[in-house]
């Protein structure tokens, strides 16, 4: 079992800069591929971002390549969202997800994804 606390999200201006984190608890925290996907109001969740168990590979929805940035520290069992330049259409609930065993291609479906976090409000005021 892998328990995932999202933290860091709040109200900022567009043009700014925030940093989401996801806690994991549990000592296989480096076993999983870690992403984040978001949910605005009234749309489905979407993928934005996810990295593999030892941080080596990274993949990007592709609207968001340069600006967001995902990163994992395994020795604090936490995984990063570096979001810069945002913009009020990044207003959402960003959630994080853990996969024991991602299919490579499969990155970006919801359904690879064994547990998610309950997620962190990020609004972007124009």
């Amino acid at each position: 079992q892998v328990q995932l606390v999202e933290s860091g999200g709040g109200l900022v201006q567009a043009g700014g800069s925030l940093r989401l984190s996801c806690a994991a608890s549990g000592r296989t925290f480096r076993r999983y591929a870690m992403a984040w996907f978001r949910q605005a109001p009234g749309e489905e969740r979407e993928f934005v971002a996810t990295i593999s168990w030892n941080g080596g590979s990274t993949y990007y929805a592709d609207s968001l390549k340069g600006r967001f940035t995902i990163s994992r520290d395994n020795a604090k069992n936490t995984v990063y969202l570096e979001m810069n330049s945002l913009k009020p259409e990044d207003t959402a609930v960003y959630y994080c997800a853990a996969a024991r065993d991602l299919i490579a291609g499969n990155y970006y479906r919801l359904g690879s994804y064994d547990y998610w976090g309950q997620g962190t409000q990020v609004t972007v005021s124009s």
